[in-house]
């Protein structure tokens, strides 16, 4: 067997199994939902519902199926049987036992409806997405340069396996989102959502134009709409919304699209190796886009809850990404340039003169491989994506 790339998640797994009788573990498909909580929780049942026998039996007689497996059990793909959920709450009810059931799912939209109709307050969400550099790092595997990074992506089958990249991600699409699109609504015509899929990745890190992307595509803004709500709810792509203070009021009000894994946008972009992104017109999006998505992961592994927002006024003067505290707001640029220079700290000086007298702390997270300060800036490399 394949050895496992330790996740950060498992500890704050390990915290909470004590605390609530039911636990609960999203994320898309092929993130490592499975292999996580098997390396967990060995002694625990695993019933995957994704198996036709199983999922009958528990759609048909959910009662013998939760008394046959009434002790601690792992159940996978839960959300295909969502009659099972209001079982689940009065079996946990009446044991009273803590971590009795384990939950997982690649199905966002589902899974968490029926976790709040039928398990407020019985559960602990996790969201597991593909590897971020922490855990590569702490792998070996992390790449030595963030080109190689970016084709590659962070799905765990690719360095568990050995896989090709190109190989991985042309049959992820065909398998996982092509099947979980077709199980969630009817699209009568695959090529245009293949198409919608890959215009979607070219607005990676820009402003989401709803009305032009569904007039890209042909399609109707309602129809873009629900697709790219399929999009979310499989964890493929994820919206970054815009923070606003009444510092200044005239400020960009519409979200920016990303994807979760950068290796799957670049596939998406037909960038197959790195020397070709290192040319690419969109080298900086997708740079963006890797340490963004980044963020995210380290947010959801650590169970930190922190908010990401950008900021940009109206006059195009743009934060990547800002968090605001409660003492000080954490504010970052992002540039995919090894090369330093004072026209890459302009947007941050302009910010820190205009939230004063608030704090704020600077960061510049750039191509390159060295940590240091310049300017009054805390300047990350690619590879230490938070201080």
């Amino acid at each position: 067997m394949a050895e496992w790339i330790k996740r950060t998640m498992a500890e704050e797994i390990r915290k909470r199994i004590k605390q609530f009788p039911i636990l609960a573990v999203t994320g898309p498909r092929q993130s490592g939902k499975t292999t996580l909580l098997k390396t967990l929780f060995p002694d625990y049942n695993y019933v995957s519902l994704e198996n036709p026998d199983n999922r009958s039996f528990a759609t048909e007689d959910p009662n013998g199926f939760l008394i046959q497996y009434a002790g601690k059990t792992i159940l996978d793909e839960v959300q295909r049987v969502p009659e099972l959920f209001s079982y689940l709450q009065t079996a946990v009810d009446a044991s009273g036992e803590m971590g009795q059931y384990i939950l997982s799912g690649s199905q966002n939209f589902h899974l968490l409806k029926h976790i709040t109709q039928s398990l407020a307050g019985r559960v602990a969400l996790f969201r597991l997405l593909p590897l971020d550099t922490e855990e590569l790092d702490a792998a070996g595997k992390l790449p030595n340069n963030y080109l190689d990074a970016c084709i590659n992506g962070g799905y765990p089958a690719i360095y568990h396996r050995g896989l090709d990249p190109v190989d991985f991600y042309a049959n992820y699409i065909r398998t996982y989102i092509e099947k979980d699109v077709t199980e969630l609504i009817n699209i009568r015509d695959m090529n245009s959502f293949r198409t919608f899929l890959g215009l979607c990745a070219a607005r990676a890190g820009q402003l989401l134009n709803l009305t032009a992307l569904a007039n890209d595509c042909n399609i109707s803004q309602p129809t873009a709409k629900a697709w790219l709500s399929i999009l979310e709810s499989s964890y493929i792509i994820f919206q970054l919304y815009p923070y606003h203070n009444n510092f200044n009021k005239r400020l960009v009000k519409t979200p920016k699209l990303y994807f979760y894994d950068v290796g799957l946008l670049s596939y998406l972009l037909e960038i197959r190796k790195p020397e070709e992104l290192s040319i690419n017109r969109l080298k900086g999006n997708i740079f963006e886009n890797f340490v963004i998505a980044n963020f995210q992961k380290l947010n959801d592994n650590r169970y930190q809850h922190l908010n990401y927002y950008f900021w940009q006024d109206h006059n195009g003067i743009e934060i990547d990404l800002l968090l605001k505290t409660a003492n000080a707001f954490d504010v970052y640029e992002v540039k995919s340039t090894q090369t330093l220079s004072a026209a890459l700290f302009k947007n941050l000086k302009h910010f820190i003169e205009l939230a004063s007298p608030e704090e704020v702390r600077p960061y510049l997270v750039y191509g390159g491989d060295e940590e240091l300060v310049r300017s009054d800036v805390q300047v990350l490399p690619w590879k230490m994506l938070a201080p």
